[in-house]
């Protein structure tokens, strides 16, 4: 029986292996299930409701809810009891196994800051080897947005095309403004480059080569099974088999848009939120993110018709702002604002619209509820925090320094505290 609309859900957070003293990519992502599983494996249900996986490259390791949850609370403290573990496993993998390197750690966020690609990318080699191996051979994987991009997935359940027709609307209008509470990642090969979002600017050209794939981000404005298959996975299947002469790659798994419809699962995933620095931030950044679109999907601020008109340009518009300056971006159509349910002036703030919209939607913040989520509207995104720390001078970041902020994000996913702020 398929569930219905926010009746549970489906997390996923991605995480890179890094050389606990260097702190550069470790490719040892087949290691540490192997020492959890017995054997190298691709995926294993490991304690608390979450399970691992392997990703498209070595370094990366996959936590995810084993099944879809209502208590987003508990998986919250269920991902951080397997990060523990994780690392304590990093702890003994010096020298193990072929890594030449010492111990290895997790470390958060959504993009390494000094990675080269190019040089330190390893697909990961064992089952489905050969699939990763025909996306590099199709898009070049040894590059940003391939082999250096850590996210979260939100999956969002939804039951027929009237459900699914309401969510949609709802997750095209919110996307846009993810970023302005998620970006984590300022900084990319060796640079603070002075874009909050530097994982989703790289993800969303990372497939240019075949425009049908990822679209412009933000999905078109379809509402029903048939709609969808027609005009979004038809022309992706074709372009795929005009491409994989090999036969490997299933139209499923090359539509890359920020939020993908999955029929046979019955759910929309949306991709476009970096990781945070601990997984309480994550999980609180995933309620609020819920509650917005349980307003919007009962017509809070505007009618479902009036949601469903809204076409793609306006939208990418929005992220385009957010992406460059998460919460700072201005928000200034007045169209959209009122559509969200903001009419005080013709502009405001991203991070105000998300104040305003959390409100209206019944969030209160206090006594610890959602705190994480709260500190971010109050000190900014991770990204920004990393770029304040850094002096938020766009340009080369010498590489100790680097090492310094980025260290003290790997303690905060093992102290479970957010970056900047206090440590208990």
């Amino acid at each position: 029986m398929s569930l219905r609309l926010f009746e549970a859900f489906g997390v996923e957070l991605e995480y890179m292996l890094v050389d606990a003293a260097t702190l550069d990519v470790a490719p040892v992502a087949d290691r540490t299930l192997q020492a959890r599983a017995g054997e190298i494996t691709g995926e294993l249900e490991a304690a608390h409701g979450i399970s691992w996986s392997n990703e498209l490259v070595a370094h990366v390791i996959e936590l995810k809810t084993t099944s879809p949850t209502a208590d987003l609370d508990e998986a919250a403290k269920g991902f951080a009891a397997n990060v523990d573990e994780i690392n304590a496993i990093g702890g003994g993998l010096s020298g193990e196994g072929g890594w030449g390197g010492g111990p290895v750690c997790i470390m958060p966020g959504a993009m390494h800051p000094w990675m080269d690609p190019a040089k330190e990318t390893t697909l990961w080699p064992h089952e489905y080897g050969e699939v990763y191996a025909n996306f590099h051979r199709l898009f070049n994987c040894y590059r940003h947005g391939w082999a250096n991009l850590q996210s979260v997935h939100l999956n969002l359940p939804f039951s027929g095309d009237e459900e699914f027709g309401r969510l949609h609307a709802a997750v095209r209008l919110v996307l846009p403004l993810l970023p302005a509470i998620c970006a984590s990642s300022p900084v990319m090969d060796g640079r603070l480059t002075g874009t909050a979002c530097n994982r989703l600017e790289v993800y969303r050209h990372n497939q240019a080569a075949l425009p049908t794939l990822s679209g412009r981000v933000i999905p078109e404005p379809v509402y029903t099974q048939a709609d969808y298959q027609s005009l979004i996975m038809e022309p992706i299947a074709r372009d795929v088999g005009r491409l994989d002469d090999a036969g490997l790659m299933k139209p499923e798994w090359m539509n890359s848009r920020g939020a993908i419809a999955r029929f046979d699962r019955g759910s929309i995933e949306i991709r476009v939120m970096d990781v945070q620095e601990c997984p309480r931030a994550d999980l609180d950044i995933v309620q609020g993110v819920v509650a917005v679109l349980k307003w919007l999907v009962a017509e809070g601020p505007c009618s479902l018709a009036a949601q469903q008109r809204w076409p793609i340009d306006p939208l990418v518009r929005v992220l385009d702002g957010t992406i460059r300056a998460a919460g700072r971006a201005v928000i200034d159509d007045p169209a959209y604002l009122a559509a969200l349910g903001y009419s005080a002036s013709g502009a405001c703030r991203a991070d105000e619209l998300w104040e305003r919209m959390l409100e209206q939607s019944g969030v209160r913040f206090g006594q610890g509820r959602l705190a994480a989520l709260e500190y971010i509207l109050r000190h900014g995104t991770l990204s920004d925090r990393i770029a304040a720390a850094l002096g938020n001078l766009a340009g080369p970041v010498a590489r100790e320094e680097l090492h310094r902020i980025y260290g003290e994000l790997c303690g905060c996913i093992q102290s479970k505290r957010q970056f900047g702020a206090a440590q208990n």
